[in-house]
């Protein structure tokens, strides 16, 4: 369970394919505070650590996390966003999140107005999701307040210190992002779909 709130960024140092899976080697300032089959939000996508050695560690992707995220378009030298799974009695200074990417979004726009940024971000309905105004939204683990809700898109806007400190600053119009809907919202959608 994590919160959305950025610990900290990560660099991808390598990306070694195996079979159907990715061996995915960071650098971080965390690597040295990890443990082997920790679970780690990366770009809001929970993966267990499974090696580390001094200050770069080793995650794996599988076939599923592939197909449902942009981890196959990671490259070497990106910069991921990173939290570790929060503790039972901190604050919730987000919103519930659970590491588990419902789908992808593409950057349609990104404007920065006097100090703040607008990004508007499409995604596909046919997967049922939705966003409401003023809800919680988690792009890349951050976890986000919707602006502007449509039925496909939606907007957001970040403040300078989100800005600077998480990976938003490289985003850019037709980057894919990783989503993870509010899980209130998917329980209410789910009920009301079966009471149809």
């Amino acid at each position: 369970m994590f919160t959305g709130i950025i610990e900290t960024l990560g660099t991808v140092k390598e990306i070694i394919k195996d079979q159907e899976n990715l061996h995915i080697k960071i650098t971080s300032n965390l690597a040295d505070k990890l443990k082997i089959d920790q679970s780690v939000a990366h770009n809001g996508i929970c993966l267990t650590v499974v090696d580390i050695k001094e200050n770069e560690y080793t995650v794996t992707a599988i076939k599923e996390t592939i197909n449902k995220t942009n981890i196959g378009t990671w490259k070497k030298n990106n910069t991921i966003n990173l939290e570790r799974a929060m503790k039972l009695g901190d604050r919730l200074d987000g919103h519930i999140v659970q590491g588990h990417v419902d789908q992808i979004a593409t950057c349609i726009n990104k404007s920065e107005e006097k100090g703040s940024w607008h990004f508007t971000f499409q995604y596909d309905e046919k997967l049922n999701n939705i966003t409401i105004e003023k809800g919680s939204i988690t792009i890349n683990g951050t976890s986000l307040t919707v602006v502007n809700s449509k039925k496909n898109e939606f907007s957001v806007a970040i403040i300078p210190y989100t800005y600077k400190n998480t990976n938003f600053n490289n985003i850019k119009t037709k980057d894919i992002v990783n989503l993870e809907f509010d899980v209130i919202g998917k329980y209410v959608k789910r009920i009301h779909d079966l009471q149809k």
